[in-house]
């Protein structure tokens, strides 16, 4: 009778192949390409490797862009097991047309000692002539197509330069003819656009016309509800008065622009659907109305930091919640306020208040501090009720009633091991020579970035269908120019004596000693002074890291969910 061992080694040892078929549209399953895959890799399997024993994979529809696709995913956990001594595929791009994920699925099949075959290139990687023809593909292939997207600039701006369109998102007000390639004004959409412009010289408010377009159920082109934010893009939209305008943005979001001067701009380009006269009136009121605004030749004043955007969440329909500021207190403080993006945008849409920095401010930093001294008064003798008290000890929750026990118990269990679960670590704070955390951080976004624009470069490059052209270009100038900026403030920090980076550093240093020491003495926290006082960059990534949302309701905070999972719901009497 065999032993256990003898049967693990006889597995081991056994010659298996693991099949795996791939087809990324419905046409070539119906074209039997399957079929055909799977009849000729068996007989492949058999014939050449001279292995009866096989098992197959396949994901019928699934593109090769990445490899979320089940067969795949189960199929490399079987792999891991040992249960298969080959991998055959129809073709490399079968498993994946990206470059940095076939390198990484082929570096743990080397690991396994599982070899690799692909049937119409003709390699086995169990001979060092095929991983070497295997890697000469690759790179021949990642080489022809970075030659290809050099010039794609080039021929995508000289299109512009002739009036013709790139591509992209069709103007909402516009239809475009693909055969005769002009656009036309869309009886549906222009007289849309025609009263938004209409309004805004009336009544001058953005905010005010989605919501009008919205109490009369016009939808957006994708068929969503008006934002402010939709409605500004048309307002600014030079696409409306017959221009062409193209080159405008150096990034992907639309956000940043390059110089007027690089741009290119076709007038009387198309039928226009607003005046001239008119475009330029809605542009001066923008202008003029525009919080915070500055007009040509005045100092910019550093942006308002709002220090609990992007955590909030609106407790009643789940939508995030949108900040702004609100008014100017005596002390001179100016707290931000956030409301519910869905009601900001439909005012009948949700009935939740929105709420202050003056009331969520004291609420959560006064809450976290507590947290924090309760590790260093916890005991054996402390109770959960104990700990509740502790809790909720402060003005801020004198409206409190109770925190919901499991969220207590779990925070009870974090206490009794040394810990709060709401340990942060600033960047750019404790260095030698106030600078080399930064360039640290910094050098490893760098990374990070040139590692993306590798990746996006080997989308473009094995997935037709996974980014177009114009969308490439966009991208990897988005991405060049970050790395730019990360260069330039690297070489920036590494100079010699510069006191833009003292200052900067000694005021994120001090910043944070004066946080740190709030939140440990033991004191109620006044949060209108202290956030005047320090610069509130430091407590917003603070949060940012120890939060993960907090869910407001009835403008008052109902949960804290916690980036360690923990979640504390509050009742209120």
């Amino acid at each position: 009778m065999k032993s256990i061992v003898q049967n693990i080694t006889e597995q081991i040892s056994r010659l298996k192949v693991a099949i795996y078929i791939r087809v990324s549209t419905h046409w070539q399953i119906d074209k039997d390409s399957l079929q055909v895959q799977k009849r000729e890799l068996i007989a492949y399997a058999e014939m050449v490797l001279g292995i009866k024993e096989f098992e197959i994979f396949e994901d019928a529809g699934y593109s090769a862009k990445n490899t979320d696709r089940p067969d795949y995913q189960r199929m490399m956990g079987r792999l891991r097991t040992g249960e298969f001594s080959h991998l055959l595929v129809w073709k490399i791009d079968r498993i994946s047309r990206n470059l940095l994920d076939f390198a990484s699925m082929y570096n743990e099949l080397k690991d396994l000692g599982i070899t690799f075959v692909s049937k119409n290139e003709q390699f086995d990687t169990s001979s060092a002539i095929g991983e070497a023809m295997l890697k000469i593909i690759l790179v021949f292939a990642e080489l022809e197509r970075n030659m290809t997207s050099e010039r794609v600039s080039a021929v995508m701006l000289s299109r512009a330069n002739n009036g013709q369109w790139n591509g992209g998102r069709i103007p909402y007000g516009y239809d475009y003819d693909k055969e005769e390639k002009v656009f036309s004004s869309s009886q549906q959409e222009a007289p849309i656009v025609r009263q938004i412009f209409n309004m805004y010289e009336e009544e001058q408010s953005v905010l005010h016309i989605a919501r009008y377009l919205n109490e009369k159920c016009i939808k957006t082109r994708s068929g969503k509800a008006w934002s402010a934010t939709g409605v500004h893009k048309i307002l600014t939209n030079k696409f409306y008065i017959g221009t062409y305008i193209y080159n405008v943005h150096s990034d992907g979001r639309a956000t940043k622009q390059r110089a007027e001067d690089e741009w290119i701009q076709i007038p009387f380009h198309h039928e226009a659907i607003i005046s001239i006269e008119q475009f330029d009136r809605v542009q001066f009121a923008l202008k003029r109305n525009k919080r915070g605004g500055n007009e040509r030749g005045e100092r910019h004043t550093s942006k308002h930091i709002h220090t609990f955007a992007g955590l909030l969440k609106c407790g009643v329909c789940d939508s995030n919640m949108s900040a702004t500021l609100d008014r100017r207190r005596a002390s001179g403080w100016r707290p931000s306020i956030y409301a519910c993006s869905r009601r900001r945008n439909e005012a009948d849409a949700c009935d939740n208040k929105y709420v202050s920095d003056a009331t969520i401010g004291p609420f959560i930093i006064n809450y976290v501090a507590n947290i924090i001294r309760a590790r260093e008064t916890i005991g054996k003798s402390t109770t959960m009720d104990m700990l509740e008290r502790r809790l909720l000890k402060g003005e801020a929750f004198s409206s409190v009633a109770s925190v919901e026990r499991e969220g207590i118990a779990a925070l009870y269990e974090l206490l009794k091991s040394g810990s709060t679960g709401l340990e942060y670590k600033p960047k750019s704070i404790f260095t030698d020579d106030g600078s080399g955390d930064e360039i640290e951080y910094l050098q490893e976004q760098h990374r990070k970035t040139e590692i993306a624009l590798n990746r996006m470069k080997s989308l473009y490059l094995f997935d037709e269908s996974g980014i177009s052209e114009s969308e490439y270009i966009i991208e990897r100038q988005k991405l060049i120019e970050q790395m730019e900026n990360l260069e330039k403030r690297i070489s920036v920090l590494q100079t010699p004596d510069n006191n833009e980076t003292y200052s900067e550093e000694f005021e994120a240093k001090a910043s944070y000693f004066v946080m740190v020491e709030r939140l440990l003495s033991g004191q109620y926290i006044d949060y209108a002074k202290y956030i005047k006082g320090i610069d509130p960059k430091v407590p917003r990534s603070f949060f940012q890291q120890i939060i993960n949302k907090i869910y407001i309701t009835d403008g008052r905070v109902s949960s804290i969910e916690f980036a360690n999972g923990m979640t504390h719901k509050f009742s209120y009497k």
